[in-house]
């Protein structure tokens, strides 16, 4: 319960709207091999969870050449897919693209792409991240300070979990539990 203090006038009843959910969902993906029945998945866990917002957040090729270091579509063909896709998607208006990284044009270390999205997105913050993307942010020396800060929900079981993923077991789920 928050301890914050607020005036409201007398008689006031705060209605409590179905439709606003609570927290943001992000997925965090370059979103090259992803299918558009798993982008269907994710956005039917975020209406099961009450979400007010799921956001879909391609990387740079830039920022994926450094994390894989494997070949990536340029960035403006996989947003292109992803616009398609939510057009094609009857409840667009909860469904968010967001394009930080297009404008940037450059590599975006996850903590500043994170920093970014906690100022401008509601909280509390979920990551919605593959096994893959999981371990390489658990690599990371930031991993332990944002684990505080965020929760994340992984598509998958992790097969090799990264020892950090396994200490901090009790910040993450698998989508299916």
């Amino acid at each position: 319960m928050s301890r914050n203090i607020r005036v409201v006038p007398y008689g006031h009843v705060d209605e409590s709207d179905a439709q606003t959910g609570k927290g943001t969902l992000v997925y965090y993906d370059t979103f090259q091999d992803i299918s558009d029945q798993q982008l269907e998945r994710v956005a039917a866990l975020s209406k099961e969870r009450k979400f007010a917002k799921l956001v879909l957040y391609p990387l740079h090729e830039e920022t994926a050449k450094r994390m894989w270091k494997r070949p990536i579509e340029p960035y403006y063909k996989r947003e292109g897919r992803l616009f398609g896709w939510r057009r094609e998607n009857e409840d667009d208006r909860s469904i968010t693209i967001e394009n930080w990284e297009g404008k940037r044009k450059k590599y975006t270390p996850i903590e500043a792409a994170l920093r970014h999205l906690m100022d401008v997105y509601a909280q509390p913050m979920f990551l919605y991240l593959t096994p893959e993307t999981a371990n390489a942010f658990a690599a990371f020396s930031s991993f332990e300070e944002w684990i505080g800060k965020i929760r994340l929900i992984i598509s998958e079981p992790p097969p090799d979990a990264h020892p950090n993923l396994t200490k901090y077991r009790h910040r993450w789920d698998v989508q299916g539990e």
